[in-house]
């Protein structure tokens, strides 16, 4: 079966587009070598995925084309602990990052907007 198939069908990116984009950028590994979208993948093959929500290390467990419910998805493959670990940290560093940041009130002032638009590149 096709990777890019797979890691649609298991709901780590919303199109098989953006699976197959994915393959070609180099965020997603088979057993430690960047794969092709065309790679088959078989079960037991431990992957490593770069996606918005985070670096995942899974191996896989089921094959299936159908994309079915979040839950389903899930039983497909197995996470690493370590990887686990890593994630929900890194995302609760995101959170606390988030938090410290304050948020400017209200729309720019005329001097604001002029700082962006050189910071932009336009003026």
């Amino acid at each position: 079966m096709r990777i890019d198939k797979w890691l649609w069908a298991a709901r780590f990116f919303k199109t098989r587009s953006l699976a197959a984009q994915a393959c070609e950028r180099g965020r997603i590994e088979s057993n430690g070598q960047a794969v092709k979208a065309s790679r088959e993948l078989r079960v037991g093959d431990s992957l490593q995925v770069k996606n918005e929500g985070g670096d995942f290390q899974i191996e896989v467990l089921i094959l299936t084309e159908m994309r079915g419910p979040a839950p389903t998805a899930q039983t497909l493959y197995r996470e690493t602990a370590l990887s686990r670990e890593l994630r929900l940290k890194a995302a609760e560093e995101r959170k606390a990052m988030r938090q410290l940041e304050p948020l400017p009130e209200g729309k720019p002032s005329k001097r604001n907007r002029r700082e962006l638009d050189r910071l932009r590149g336009r003026g």
